[in-house]
């Protein structure tokens, strides 16, 4: 694992940044549809949320992951390595994760496949930008 000192921040923003570019298609005209049915959200009740909370806490959170891909791959890790990294941390940690809360929660496999393939991606695309950019 490396320091602090070797993230590249400016890599790293536009990483989080991506995470809300993704969710806006992943969540939108990609799988908006299924994924409200399945988790009975409506239109109505999103936009009584507090989009400052929601918006603010996703950046933070997000934050945090770029962080902890930028400190796994190192400074000099290239786009692949990044990828690979991305890849392999939202299969092996966050998707079996869901998966096990899923299960004990009786959410549906669909909601598991949208969310989860919705991590996979941000996390795979995060990785390569913060891989990429030295």
């Amino acid at each position: 694992m490396h320091h602090f000192s070797d993230i590249n921040w400016l890599a790293v923003a536009v990483a989080v940044v991506s995470t809300f570019v993704i969710g806006s298609l992943w969540y939108g005209p990609l799988f908006q549809k299924p994924w409200m049915q399945a988790t009975g959200m409506t239109k109505e009740k999103g936009a009584q949320a507090n989009m400052l909370l929601t918006f603010g806490g996703t950046a933070v959170l997000n934050l945090l992951v770029a962080i902890a891909i930028a400190m796994l791959i190192g400074p000099h890790a290239g786009w692949h390595a990044g990828l690979h990294t991305g890849l392999f941390s939202a299969l092996f940690f966050v998707a079996t994760s869901l998966g096990v809360i899923y299960l004990f929660e009786q959410q549906s496999f669909k909601l598991w496949l949208i969310n989860t393939g919705y991590q996979v991606v941000i996390f795979a695309v995060m990785g390569a930008i913060i891989g990429a950019w030295r």
